[in-house]
């Protein structure tokens, strides 16, 4: 089984990179088994297609503006994916619309598809992530962990 842990997200931009904030905070502390692939997509859109091959679970993690409080954490699966990406809070999610499109249309679709995502705060030129998706990185990690135990995956604390 092949998964893949997708962060999207424009490090410059506080917090739309919290998908890709997330990516560096799982492998700073985590080892996990081989089938687990994590990915800082970062803004790159079409560019991942190849990523999708082969892969039967795909997470996504990202900032998705859902109209909730700053911080606020979703998970959506299946068909409510693509809705999530419609709202655009940034460049690159026309990115995933088009991604998910064109890996369906080349039949590189994952047998499970889910989103982590987070409300953010500020979409602004800034390093940082604003105090909300700061405090709401732990729960998110969390989320990100439970979801792979779900799938199976066994993990270790990164040496």
């Amino acid at each position: 089984m092949s998964i893949l842990v997708l962060g999207l997200g424009n490090a410059l931009m506080n917090d739309d990179a919290v998908g890709v904030r997330a990516i560096e905070e799982l492998r700073l502390r985590f080892a996990f088994s081989a089938e687990v692939q994590l990915v800082d997509g970062g803004t790159l859109g079409l560019d991942l297609l190849p990523f999708l091959e082969g892969v039967e679970r795909l997470l996504i993690i990202d900032a998705i503006d859902m109209g909730g409080a700053p911080g606020d954490l979703f998970r959506l699966e299946g068909d409510e994916v693509p809705r999530a990406f419609a709202s655009k809070l940034s460049v690159h999610q026309m990115g995933v619309q088009d991604l998910l499109a064109v890996a369906e249309l080349q039949g590189h679709v994952p047998r499970e598809l889910v989103v982590h995502g987070v409300q953010p705060a500020s979409i602004e030129m800034e390093m940082q992530l604003s105090p909300a998706v700061t405090t709401a990185m732990e729960p998110l990690l969390a989320g990100i962990v439970a979801e792979l135990e779900r799938w199976g995956v066994r993990r270790q604390q990164a040496a």
